[in-house]
Order: structure tokens, then C-alpha cells, then sequence
């Protein structure tokens, strides 16, 4: 921010245009105790449902055994290193996002060249009679072959090399945004049997889902359905939808691949409904996709009156100890929970489950009674890390709210102290709710943004706007995190926001040098709950992430607006997002620095107040890390060491999935998907770029 002198009128408004409607930054579009408090560490709590038996009293020992602590027994078995692959969502199961490529250096990453690329021709920016397009993708490098899945739920194969298509595969699904505001694909995954048989079809698979609940398995040599998945290739998952059927089980997240198992999870509708499809996590054969058990995280009085709490991002996991890792979202509606009062226990944690049964291991809740959509909205990244001499089996945590949370991934137990402290109740003007008392802390690493005061109003944009800026500040409660919603004045101000601190990208781990590196955003917006009949004399519309919903058969509907004054510049000081790396020894923070350029209409903003960031980084034995993630569609590569900015380039639209680094014949190549999101401007592309270094 700059220091002195005034910034001329002109200027002033080009950083208005800069930082204008383009919706993330932007504006909208058209005192009771909760006794989950205690709810922080479950250990073993339930089984897990085979596919003929019911779950609920799985779910009733899930709340009677929540005290129960039972140790593994042997010696844990440590990650085994990394091969030069990208097979999967990120990277590996491990979450690491790591390559242990090193042709690729520090010295010589500024000689990167684009070496190909591929329009995919499946893209809308919403102007026509598609909804717009959100490409999330992670590219995924196996079988000597670069494997695409679209946001009209195609798969490209292509040569790694060249980017010359091989085969592609058209699911013909219903393209309509049945769950989301857009069209919404973030990859396809990948599975291969131990031992391939000559001229067997589908002894290697790619798998890719749809909005409609399809999940495809195509032969990953020839294009072809797999004819013995299924129903001739094709697994409707909505058929397990009987529970408040309000909307498909959209498969927008690959798969999990775990040795023969499919772990899938599904997407629904934020905001919608106070009953919704309750979460379910499903086991399946990937051979024959047939379904092998399954999880249900709400026990059945909750899945009756309320409705999700499941699991719409990637997971991890530790294939040697036996278990997968789940990022559990927040139960329904988000924003109130008087219709679930009672314990939740497994709502908005990371659960580890058995692979081979899906039994509860351990369980460690992140939010008690969540009424702020903190869904846990990223895999957990499993680690191994030497802290005060001692050998521990870790993962981190990352957080909506900018926490990473460190347990060890056997046990849940903590590595550094995670603290309960008391946070805000209510202020007695939402009727039926209750707050829960405190909240899990952690210690260490630090959070990643301050939570404890309102955000600094940017003296610049409440210039220009005349004090608007401040007046909003003055009308919004907020006592820190977790301040509860409210009925009152502008309602309540939300840090960070409704995306999170840190999105679904998650923490990337250099294995050699036990460096966590994570990209966040610093965003503020605000919230108010309208009782029904002021619901309904207020509703004008929502956009993506902001505007107004229903709830509906709650009795409060919500409103949600990022704080930005007249002109559409933000209210709050940049940076508006950071990378940073932690020292996993420690638990302190390396370096950080801000991350990408806020960008509009053709202005680019300095580098120093950072961007908004979708998507994560990838991190390499050459001591690079490779992101794109920001508004001003570019991607970088920064030192792991220093956090120097060492080469960017621009792409077509912002590039909002993680990167992938792969080699091939020699050749190390990353591969950037410039796809865009809405969530953080109307750019919107169907790029596939790829670059290596000069041969």
C-alpha cells in the first residue's frame, strides 16, 4: 500500500476498474451452549455400512463411542518416495503435490518456453444458452499419456509430448448447472491393474463423473467404455440418492484411486435447503464398479432433518498404513442450525477411515456446530516430519478459516498443542439457534491470517467512496472469529470469506527440506439472516458465492456480499493473497509473500497487493514452486528457499486447478490448465498449456 503523497483521481479510478465487479471481488449479481464442543477428537467411533446393511446404528455407536481412544498397534510404516508421476488429483495420494524431477532448477526455470498447447473447444462465458464454464482440472500424466477431463465431461488423451490428441471420449451428458452456478469439471482419475493383461480391454481405466450423478470408467489405451463396469461403463450413483432427493450427486471431483478402490464423494447445493441428500462416501470395485461399502457421516434422525456434511473435494491416502482421509463438509443449512442441536460429531472434520471396510479410525472436528460454511474443503497433505528429534507419521490440516491443523495421520493426535478457546455467542435475535462455546486453536503453525480484529479499512477505497467504507465497518458486528450471523443492520463481517483462507488446492510438502508451501486469500465479506417474510420482500438474486438464498424450510434466509465500496474496490487493506512456507520442523513460517497480480478490464494492479487465489501449488526437487491461481491469469514459478518470483507467463484465463509435472522421454514438462472460475472474474478459457525448458 502505498506510504505517501495522493493518488490522483484518475488513478484512483483505473484501480476501481482494476478491482471492479468480477464476482469474488465483486458485488452481487442480479445464548445457549452447544454440547458439541466436546466433539474435537473421536476415535473409533462407528463401522462401517456393507452394501446390504444399514447404517444408522452405525452412526448411534459413532455418538456413544466419541470418547474412545484406541492406539494402533506396530510400528507406523513411512510414505514411500515419490515416482516421476502425476497420476492422480493432486499428484499423489499423499496430497504432496511434489515432484522429485529435478531438470528443472531455480538457475534455470527463467528458460521456460511454452512447448505446446490445446483449445479444447469447451467453454461458455454464460452469455449464451450455456451456463459458464468452471475448469478446475489437474492434468494427470500415466500410461505414457496426458489425461484431460473437461467442463462438457469429455476426456482428452493427448501426447505428453506434443499435445497431438490419441483419443477422446464425449460422456453426452445434460449440460445444465443442476448443482452449481456453472459447468464444473475439476479432472478425470486414473487406475491400472498390478498386473495388466495383454489384450484384456480396461486393464487400465480413466474414470470421469458428471453433473448428473454418471461416473464413465473408458479404457485408457483405446477410448472405449469399459463394458464389465457397471452398467456397460456407466455407474449411476444417484441411485443411492434416497434421502431428500433434492438434486443429483454431482461427481464434479474425481475419484480418490486406492489399489482397487474407487472412493467417491459428491457435490450438491450450497445454501439451498434446510434438508439436502445427506453425505454419504461411497467405496467402489474399480474393476467392476460395483458398490463395496458405505460411509454416512450424519446419523439417520440428522440425515432425516438436515442434510449433507459430505465430501465434495479430493481425499488422501496412506496406502501402506491402510487409510483414507476425508475432508468433511458442514451439515444443512449452513448459515443456521437450529434443526441439528445435537452432537454431529464428524461434520466439518477429517476423518480417517479404514480402507478395506470403511470403519471410523479417528475423527477430529474443526468446527463445532458449524454455521459459517467452513466446509473443510481440501485433502488433508500426509507428511513425514522429524520435530524435536523425533520421527513423526503427520498431516496438515489446511482450513477455510487460514488454519493448518498438524495431528499425527495414525492417531489424530495433536503434534503441536490445538487449543479450545471460548469464542462469540449470539446476540439473541435468531430464534431456535444455538452457539457453540469455543472452538479448536491451533498453536502452531500460526494462523494464516489475523482473525482477531476487524480487518484494516483501506484508506484508498474509502476515499474515493466518500467514508463508505468506514460506515460499512461501523454498521458490522464482529467480536473475531466466529462472530455468529445475525438479523441485525448489514449483519455480520465474515474473515476470511465463504471460499476460504485456503481453498481446495491444499498444502504442497517438499519431502528433502520438510517445507509445507500454501497459497491464501485475504477477503472480506458479510452476512445477514432474513426472517422469511423480510427474505422475501429483500431477494434480488445471487451470483456466485455472493447474493441472496433461501434456505428454505429454515426460518432464515441469507445474504452474502463482499465488502467492496461504490466503485467495486475492496474496503479492506491488501495484500489480498499470499504464498507462504513453513518450516514442518518448527511450525514457523519461512517466508511469506504476496501472490499474483489483482487484475480487471486490461489493469494490472502492483504485485505487493497480491491476488485472490483458486488453486494450489506444485512443488519439485528443483527446488521450484510452480502455481497459477491468481486473477490476473498468469502462472509462476517461485524458489522454495527465498520465495523470489523466478519466470511467469500469461495464459488465457485464470488458472485455477493445480499444475502438473511430469517427464517423458527425458523431458521434464508443467502443465498449466487456463480455465477460469466466475468466483473470481468473468474469464473463462479451455487452454491447455504446457512448458519445459530449450532442448
Amino acid at each position: 500500500m502505498p506510504t505517501t503523497g495522493f493518488i490522483p483521481h484518475r488513478l484512483a479510478i483505473a484501480v476501481a476498474l482494476c478491482l471492479a465487479p468480477a464476482p469474488l471481488l465483486a458485488q452481487e449479481q442480479s445464548p445457549s451452549q452447544d454440547p458439541a464442543a466436546d466433539q474435537n477428537q473421536t476415535a473409533n467411533p462407528g463401522q462401517s455400512e456393507d452394501q446390504d446393511a444399514s447404517a444408522e446404528g452405525n452412526q448411534s455407536a459413532a455418538q456413544e463411542n466419541a470418547s474412545q481412544t484406541d492406539e494402533p498397534t506396530g510400528e507406523p510404516i513411512p510414505l514411500v518416495p515419490e515416482e516421476p508421476t502425476w497420476d492422480s488429483f493432486h499428484g499423489q495420494l499423499n496430497a504432496q503435490k511434489y515432484s522429485p524431477l529435478d531438470q528443472i532448477t531455480v538457475d534455470n526455470v527463467g528458460e521456460l518456453e511454452k512447448v505446446w498447447e490445446v483449445h479444447t473447444g469447451d467453454v461458455a462465458d454464460g452469455s449464451g444458452e450455456l451456463p459458464p464454464t468452471v475448469w478446475s482440472a489437474t492434468p494427470v500424466f500415466a500410461n505414457d499419456t496426458l489425461y484431460i477431463g473437461t467442463p462438457f465431461y469429455r476426456i482428452l488423451a493427448l501426447d505428453p509430448a506434443t499435445g497431438e490428441e490419441k483419443w477422446s471420449f464425449d460422456t453426452q451428458s445434460t449440460l445444465e448447472a443442476m448443482t452449481q452456478p456453472a459447468l464444473k469439471n475439476r479432472g478425470v482419475a486414473y487406475w491400472q491393474a498390478d498386473e495388466p493383461v495383454d489384450g484384456e480391454p480396461c486393464q487400465k481405466i480413466v474414470y470421469i463423473g458428471t453433473m448428473d450423478a454418471q461416473l464413465f470408467a473408458v479404457d485408457a489405451d483405446t477410448g472405449e467404455q469399459c463394458q464389465g463396469f457397471a452398467n456397460n461403463g456407466v455407474l449411476d450413483v444417484n441411485q443411492w440418492n434416497d434421502t431428500n432427493n433434492r438434486w443429483p450427486l454431482s461427481l464434479l471431483q474425481p475419484p480418490t484411486v486406492i489399489g482397487d478402490h474407487l472412493i467417491l464423494g459428491w457435490a450438491g447445493k450450497d445454501w439451498a435447503s434446510k434438508q439436502a441428500p445427506p453425505g454419504t462416501v461411497f467405496s467402489i470395485n474399480a474393476r467392476t464398479g460395483e458398490r463395496e461399502w458405505a460411509f454416512e457421516v450424519l446419523s439417520e434422525e440428522m440425515r432425516e432433518q438436515s442434510g449433507t456434511a459430505n465430501v465434495w473435494t479430493h481425499m488422501s491416502a496412506d496406502e501402506q498404513n491402510g487409510l483414507v482421509y476425508l475432508p468433511v463438509s458442514s451439515p444443512s443449512p449452513n448459515y443456521w442450525g437450529g434443526n441439528r442441536t445435537q452432537k454431529v460429531p464428524l461434520a466439518t472434520s477429517t476423518t480417517a477411515l479404514d480402507i478395506e471396510t470403511g470403519e471410523v479410525v479417528w475423527s477430529r472436528q474443526w468446527v463445532h456446530h458449524d454455521i459459517w460454511d467452513y466446509d473443510i474443503n481440501a485433502a488433508p497433505t500426509l507428511m513425514d516430519i522429524t520435530v524435536d528429534g523425533e520421527e513423526i507419521p503427520a498431516l496438515i490440516q489446511s482450513t477455510k478459516q487460514g488454519f493448518l491443523f498438524v495431528v499425527n495421520r495414525l492417531t489424530g493426535e495433536d503434534v503441536w498443542p490445538i487449543e479450545e478457546r471460548p469464542v462469540p455467542g449470539g446476540d439473541g435475535t435468531v430464534e431456535g439457534e444455538v452457539y457453540a462455546p469455543t472452538q479448536p486453536f491451533p498453536t502452531k503453525p500460526e494462523p494464516l491470517l489475523d482473525q482477531a480484529e476487524k480487518p484494516e479499512v483501506w484508506w484508498l477505497a474509502d476515499a474515493v467512496s466518500g467514508g463508505q467504507c468506514s460506515a460499512l465497518w461501523d454498521d458490522l458486528w464482529y467480536e473475531g472469529m466466529y462472530t455468529p450471523p445475525t438479523t441485525k443492520g448489514e449483519g455480520t463481517l465474515t474473515y476470511p470469506d465463504s471460499s476460504g483462507g485456503v481453498q481446495w488446492g491444499g498444502v504442497a510438502f517438499d519431502p528433502e527440506s520438510q517445507t509445507a508451501i500454501v497459497n491464501t486469500s485475504h477477503i472480506v465479506q458479510y452476512l445477514k439472516l432474513y426472517d422469511r417474510e423480510a427474505y422475501e420482500r429483500a431477494d434480488s438474486g445471487s451470483g456466485n458465492e455472493v447474493g441472496f438464498s433461501p434456505q428454505e424450510g429454515a426460518p432464515y434466509g441469507m445474504r452474502l456480499k463482499v465488502a467492496l465500496n461504490w466503485l467495486g474496490m475492496p474496503c479492506w487493506e491488501p495484500p489480498y493473497g499470499e504464498l507462504v512456507a513453513l518450516d514442518m520442523h518448527t511450525g514457523d513460517v519461512k517466508w511469506r509473500r504476496p501472490v499474483g497480480a489483482s487484475q480487471q478490464y486490461g489493469f494490472f494492479m502492483p504485485e505487493s497487493w497480491g491476488s485472490p487465489t483458486i488453486g494450489g501449488p506444485a512443488v519439485t526437487a528443483g527446488g521450484v514452486i510452480f502455481i497459477g491461481a491468481s486473477m490476473d491469469a498468469k502462472v509462476r514459478a517461485y524458489s522454495l528457499e527465498t520465495g523470489e518470483e523466478l519466470w511467469s507467463d500469461q495464459v488465457e484465463a485464470p488458472s485455477v486447478s493445480n499444475p502438473a509435472v511430469y517427464e517423458y522421454n527425458g523431458r521434464q514438462y508443467v502443465a498449466f490448465i487456463g480455465g477460469g472460475n466466475t468466483i473470481l472474474k468473468q474469464q473463462v478459457g479451455d487452454q491447455i498449456a504446457v512448458y519445459a525448458l530449450p532442448e
